[in-house]
């Protein structure tokens, strides 16, 4: 049986496994950057927050306890909210999700064994998508990303945003209303 993310992270710990760490990074740093992105709203800085929430994980100033409510994912995506607030603080940036000029096609487009119509199609669908989330409010673009992107449960996405889990399933319907609202005013089916 594979190790499991948070028992690598520990093997780190504990072994100064650095293979181990790697396997970690190598997992989490694109989604991660993703998540922050949508949090400080520029690929740059989302991307030095990124490195920095690994830098604390590499520093081993933090410590993860593998339980079975609370997964290393869940955790690690705690530390990196926790990074994105302390930026925005100090730098007084509001929540946004990138323009579409500062994404590209292959950010948008997952499906590499399709035909170039199909792509094109995909690729638009995705930057209505990212459109419409713009409209939602921050916390509710942040559960909608966790959940439908990063396929985190809501009580996982609970823990992470230091919200009730009621308050997590408002948001979800809220924000796939809105979301449904949106697209088919621009002519798109919803279908999530």
């Amino acid at each position: 049986m594979p190790e499991t993310d948070g028992q690598l992270y520990l093997k780190y710990v504990k072994e100064n496994d650095t293979e181990a760490f790697r396997q970690v990074y190598e997992k989490y740093r694109d989604s991660l950057i993703l998540f922050l992105n949508g949090i400080v709203g520029n690929i740059d800085d989302a991307e030095e927050l990124m490195m920095d929430t690994f830098a604390i994980l590499s520093s081993r100033t933090v410590r993860y306890k593998e339980k079975e409510e609370a997964g290393f994912k869940t955790w690690l995506y705690a530390i990196a909210k926790n990074r994105a607030k302390m930026f925005l603080r100090k730098h007084k940036t509001m929540f946004q999700l990138p323009e579409d000029d500062e994404m590209n096609s292959e950010e948008l487009s997952d499906n590499t064994d399709a035909s170039p119509e199909e792509s094109l199609i995909k690729e638009e669908q995705n930057k209505e998508l990212y459109t419409a989330l713009e409209s939602l409010d921050s916390d509710t673009r942040q559960v909608i990303y966790l959940i439908y992107f990063e396929g985190l449960k809501p009580p996982e996405i609970s823990r992470i945003m230091k919200k009730n889990i009621k308050q997590i399933y408002n948001m979800t319907a809220r924000g796939k209303t809105a979301l449904k609202d949106t697209l088919e005013r621009r002519g798109y089916s919803w279908d999530m």
